[in-house]
């Protein structure tokens, strides 16, 4: 199983770009920044996905001066041939992106989650710890599609509720709700609280499975034995259509919800320690590593497979006592490693691809 060839038309700084990785082992893209190594490991992560790692605007992945740009990726799960295509096309207002599985449109992103898992290091990685909830939302939400793909009934039928209750408290401008709306707002309420509950729900399992695996990797990697803590952290308190109730008067103002799984959190801690405001910069590190590692274990543990390992100049950020650590750790499988620093001693790549041949 893995990626054994991707191809990228205008995207980025690519004209025209093809490789064929080793699918069992290291693949090290070695060559000076600006060469578009970290864009390859974008373009895998948007086959995967349907999105970057690092921006949210699709127009970013076009070559300048270019109106289309795309991904071409040949994967195999076993014996089977899956051909996965990504095109971005720029508009007058925003760009538009059609993905095909094997020529057919994919109906949620369990079926991208099926054909390619995978797992990303980079350096703005440490931002899962460090930064607000939303690295940590999206974190659990493709953790949670990566360990099994059927949950994305889940997160979109959660999703899809979320965005029409929204229009409605938009549509009331902040006036309160005529008898009619509040009949309307009542079943919207119902709805979004059965999905939140099934949201919350497969989100503890998860880190019920995920808790002692980060809490061995942040030993190892940092060789400490500081009690790592991974909780779950509601928005609200009490029961949530209590709460939605409470804060209907400020969220029709707002015109979105403020409570419910799309404001929760996790609440990472050392030895009691919020690691988001009293953690070092190492600690902060080590435990980013730890949640990526974990995760990616749980998917090895539940599905029975490899998921691509992805790494974007990881040890130009470590001392070389944790970056060999870190290279103790990495699972066997497929893995793409981006640097323009000497590697560590101990890394034995199948192969070295500079990139900056490929711009000439």
């Amino acid at each position: 199983m893995g990626l054994h060839e991707l191809t990228l038309r205008n995207f980025r700084l690519f004209s025209e770009f093809t490789f064929t990785p080793d699918h069992g082992a290291i693949t090290v893209f070695f060559s000076p920044n600006g060469t578009g190594k970290t864009s390859v490991l974008e373009a895998v992560f948007a086959l995967a996905t349907g999105s970057s790692f690092r921006t949210s605007a699709a127009g970013d992945l076009i070559k300048t001066s270019e109106q289309v740009a795309e991904i071409h990726g040949v994967l195999f799960q076993q014996t089977r041939r899956i051909q996965v295509d990504l095109v971005l096309t720029k508009g007058v207002r925003n760009t538009t992106k059609k993905m095909l599985v094997n020529g057919q449109r994919p109906k949620s992103r369990a079926l991208l989650s099926e054909v390619l898992p995978l797992t990303v290091f980079t350096p703005e990685g440490v931002d899962i710890v460090r930064r607000g909830p939303e690295p940590r939302r999206m974190f659990l939400t493709n953790l949670l599609t990566d360990v099994n793909p059927n949950t994305a009934d889940r997160i979109e039928k959660f999703d899809q509720v979320l965005v029409q209750r929204n229009a409605f408290l938009r549509s009331l401008q902040g006036d309160t709700p005529r008898t009619t709306q509040q009949k309307e707002l009542d079943v919207w309420d119902e709805e979004f609280c059965e999905a939140a509950t099934h949201i919350i729900e497969i989100r503890l399992q998860l880190l019920e499975k995920l808790r002692p695996l980060v809490t061995n990797y942040y030993h190892a990697i940092s060789e400490s034995s500081l009690d790592v803590g991974v909780l779950y952290e509601r928005s609200w308190q009490g029961q949530l259509r209590d709460a939605l109730r409470d804060a209907l008067h400020h969220d029709m103002f707002r015109g979105f919800s403020t409570v419910g799984p799309q404001r929760d959190d996790i609440l990472l801690t050392l030895s009691g320690r919020d690691a988001r405001r009293q953690a070092s910069q190492g600690e902060q590190r080590s435990l980013a590593l730890a949640l990526r590692l974990a995760g990616h274990e749980l998917v090895r543990h539940e599905r029975g497979l490899d998921p691509l390992l992805l790494l974007d100049d990881v040890f130009s950020e470590l001392d070389p006592q944790r970056s060999e650590r870190l290279l103790q750790l990495l699972p066997v499988g497929q893995t793409l490693v981006t640097t323009a620093s000497p590697l560590p001693s101990s890394m034995n790549p199948s192969a070295i691809i500079d990139l900056s041949e490929a711009l000439l």
